[in-house]
């Protein structure tokens, strides 16, 4: 019966470790990114049960258990302290003055919250430049209206369907609009933003479809690439921030750096795991934030719980006039890029309602 049991388990961890290097856009493949951590977790359970009660083929299983933690390790591994880093930290002679840096708090408030306060007293305690929340319908918009004293520049696309959005900032957000770049009502932000040093740069907000075991994962990785084909297309400084529904370590995460270039604070500092702020055993970062190298990373840090199913992020980024990265991503390659352009097609031709469109549904 242990045998069984065991083999079974490490059988469920190599589909786990083999399931996500597939190249293919479906959520049932690519939900399997999502748990590295707990299927390391389980790895690192298992090998000592395995070696201590010997179950029948013993080595064979051992052997199987410790290659697939060395792949899952390879994955989630550089998101560890010990790796090094995408991101640097101001130089010596890089000053941190208030006209060069940009703070912003990125949430998803989850549109049955109605704990409007939790994000209004959060964004008091913290006073980022910008505040991007998302999953906003018109009643998180009026609920958020007492930020207008401090942000006075906002841009807002309520919806119904849990893809809503609203920024506020301090500074103006120039040449601004909502597009729907793959699928309609699931909106994305871009916009220019000038600092009071003169230095600009642009901002993208997005929050594509989460995947679902039973459908493509189209929409959200297309979504993803075309960003990231803007963003290397555009001199101006680039970041990108949301809730893209996916893991740090995934290929379509992969496969969005490589397209845009832009760095991921969290390489070498921590997963920062931002969903669900429900379930503690069952946590992974959703909520991201990408940028260019001319910016330097000054704080990121995970915030309290706003009663959503989500953590929000805040974090801060020094503007310079100089790249500089510690670690940077691979260029894409043409069949990366031939992947977001067929995947951009396909989904704008494609007539469908975006996915999970009625889970935010009250009664």
């Amino acid at each position: 019966m242990i045998s069984i049991l065991l083999w079974g388990l490490t059988g469920f961890v190599i589909v786990m470790t083999i399931v996500p290097l597939l190249r293919i856009s479906h959520g049932f493949v690519r939900s399997a990114d999502f748990p590295r951590q707990q299927v390391l977790l389980l790895l690192l359970v298992l090998i000592p049960l395995a070696i201590w009660l010997q179950p029948e083929g013993a080595l064979w299983m051992i052997a199987a258990l410790v290659l697939c933690g060395l792949n899952q390790g390879f994955y989630i591994g550089r998101y560890l302290p010990i790796w090094h880093t995408q991101s640097t930290r101001p130089a010596v002679h890089e000053a941190i003055e208030p006209g060069h840096t940009i703070s912003l708090i990125a949430a998803n408030v989850k549109k049955s919250n109605r704990d409007y306060d939790r994000l209004i007293q959060l964004v008091r305690t913290h006073e980022p430049d910008i505040v991007t929340a998302l999953e906003t319908d018109a009643d998180w918009i009026e609920g958020l209206s007492p930020l207008a004293d401090r942000y006075p520049h906002v841009m807002s696309q309520p919806y119904d369907n849990g893809y809503g959005m609203a920024i506020f900032s301090k500074y103006a957000l120039e040449e601004a609009a909502f597009r729907n770049l793959v699928v309609d009502e699931v909106p994305s932000l871009r916009a220019r933003i000038t600092l009071p040093s003169g230095q600009a740069f642009r901002l993208y907000v997005t929050h594509p479809e989460p995947p679902v075991p039973y459908q493509s994962t189209e929409g959200r990785d297309a979504e993803l690439g075309a960003i990231g084909i803007e963003v290397s297309d555009d001199p101006l400084p680039a970041i990108v921030t949301g809730d893209m529904n996916d893991v740090a370590w995934s290929i379509t995460t992969k496969r969005f750096q490589n397209v845009s270039g832009l760095l991921d604070p969290r390489v070498g500092r921590g997963f920062y795991n931002t969903f669900s702020a429900r379930m503690p055993l069952m946590r992974w970062p959703l909520d991201h934030l990408f940028h260019d190298a001319r910016f330097r990373l000054i704080d990121m840090k995970r915030l309290p719980d706003i009663n959503s199913d989500h953590y929000p992020m805040y974090f801060k980024l020094l503007l310079t006039p100089q790249e500089a990265a510690e670690s940077r991503p691979e260029d894409a390659t043409s069949e990366e890029l031939n992947e977001v352009e067929e995947m951009v097609d396909r989904e704008r031709r494609s007539d469908r309602e975006a996915i999970g469109s009625n889970w935010e549904d009250e009664d």
